[in-house]
């Protein structure tokens, strides 16, 4: 199956049917971002990002939200 198939089968869904699609693919995607943010922060590839925001924060470049 192609990305072209996939389009062309969404794009002949009813609504209620495109309602539900939507609703697991957000929910499918959300978990594949997730599971990224997790390896990326259990391996260390966060760790600059994290340094540095705290960094600006003690030093007055940020502000708590």
């Amino acid at each position: 199956m192609t990305v072209e198939d996939i389009e062309k089968a969404v794009s002949r869904l009813a609504a209620d049917e495109l309602a539900k699609f939507r609703a697991w693919f957000e929910e499918f995607d959300a978990a594949r971002f997730d599971s990224k943010i997790e390896r990326d922060a259990a391996s260390g590839k966060l760790d600059r990002l994290a340094d540095a925001a705290v960094a600006d924060l003690r030093q007055g470049r940020a502000r708590e939200l």
